[in-house]
């Protein structure tokens, strides 16, 4: 008998609802949320969101300040000399402005150390370098408050100043302004998270990620300052 070859017809049809199933088991999973970001935690997400429409609040800022310095008609004021300080009779040029940089990229590296810590469900480790990188933030912005204070008792004004274009300290105000808030509710975030971590709120729930969302918040914090930091102090 010759070979029976398999046409078209031969094969097994689908069940007609298979596909509506298929697209039915999709909306669904879609509608329940949760199914179809399980592998997201919903904190890690919202924060990323937060962060990426801070992202663009930023940029804006920064995108005016560069239009703004680059169409002023007036001289712009020089770094190395606003922000320079007398130390023992010496003046050294940008003096505490690396000091902050360094404090506040260095409590980078302690929140990284807090997050693995806090992985390994070693509480008073996690606790403890929390702590340190609040400690860090907070004399960031204690640095800045001097900062600010200087230029102040030196004639600079959000509307004006003695040294150039007037556009100098409507910029700088604004946005060290707005990243110094943004640090210092890093601060109180973190010393929050760190309490909860002593007191073993993650440790009952056996969830750590608390811990994780708030590096996330903290590493866009310093990531943002190295931006203020090369489009004021070094341009």
């Amino acid at each position: 008998m010759a070979a029976h070859s398999a046409t078209p017809t031969d094969r097994p049809a689908l069940a007609p609802d298979a596909s509506a199933a298929g697209w039915q088991g999709i909306a669904g999973d879609w509608a329940s949320d949760k199914d179809a970001f399980k592998q997201v935690p919903w904190g890690k997400a919202m924060m990323w969101i937060f962060l990426l429409s801070d992202t663009f609040i930023f940029t804006c800022f920064l995108t005016g300040y560069m239009a703004v310095r680059m169409t002023t008609t007036e001289p712009w004021p020089n770094a190395s000399e606003v922000f320079a300080l007398t130390i023992a009779g010496n003046h050294i040029p940008l003096i505490l402005i690396a000091i902050m940089t360094f404090v506040l990229i260095s409590s980078s590296g302690t929140m990284a150390m807090a997050v693995n810590y806090a992985y390994r469900r070693n509480r008073r480790m996690t606790a403890a370098l929390m702590l340190a990188t609040a400690f860090c933030g907070a004399a960031f912005v204690g640095m800045q408050a001097f900062e600010w204070s200087k230029l102040i008792a030196e004639g600079v004004r959000p509307w004006g100043n003695p040294m150039g274009a007037a556009q100098f300290g409507a910029s700088f105000f604004m946005i060290t302004g707005f990243h110094g808030l943004h640090v210092s509710i890093g601060v109180l975030y973190l010393c929050i998270v760190a309490g909860k971590v002593l007191r073993g709120d993650y440790e009952r729930s056996g969830n750590y990620q608390n811990v994780e969302i708030a590096g996330l918040y903290w590493h866009f914090v310093d990531l943002v300052w190295v931006f203020i930091f090369a489009f004021f102090y070094l341009w």
